[in-house]
């Protein structure tokens, strides 16, 4: 990897990283099992195993590689009904949505929030058991909230791609 300084903006230096077709491979590879020996990771990406740890630490000090982490299998812990929740909010201030994401913060159930642009102001992803601890989430803690004005629920039939797992 390396450091490209952007003429775009010439009163201000800013550093963009630079990724070359091995950086890349060296991310999909750890993408799919970073558990892996660095000895495996470099014969897969055809470099020597010194020159991969030390891309692979390059890639670590950039921020590119921020952890490491073991992938779980919720169905297997009993969390196999997946389902996306739109939330629009009565207001657009950030008392009410510093409250609403607290409140988000909190809920076991809720694997994912995000915060975005559009008619609706938060898109959940929710895992739990099955339909009825879905509507008890559904009523007890969004159906709760002061704020919350509109819920959407996408309830996931399957995932033929899904890079999270």
């Amino acid at each position: 990897m390396s450091v490209q300084i952007s003429s775009a903006e010439p009163e201000r230096l800013q550093q963009k990283p630079v990724f070359d077709r091995i950086d890349r491979h060296i991310l999909r590879e750890l993408s799919v099992d970073a558990r892996q020996p660095n000895v495996r990771l470099a014969e897969r990406v055809g470099l020597s195993p010194s020159a991969c740890l030390r891309r692979v630490q390059e890639l670590e000090r950039a921020g590119v590689i921020t952890g490491y982490r073991a992938s779980i299998n919720r169905a297997r812990m009993g969390a196999g009904f997946l389902a996306y929740v739109t939330v629009g909010l009565s207001d657009h201030t950030k008392k009410s949505q510093d409250a609403f994401e607290e409140a988000m913060s909190q809920a076991d159930e809720v694997v994912e929030c995000h915060n975005v642009t559009g008619t609706i102001e938060y898109l959940l992803r929710i895992e739990v058991a099955d339909i009825a601890t879905y509507k008890a989430f559904h009523t007890g803690v969004l159906g709760t909230l002061p704020q919350v004005t509109a819920i959407t629920s996408f309830i996931v039939l399957g995932s033929p791609k899904d890079q999270r797992r």
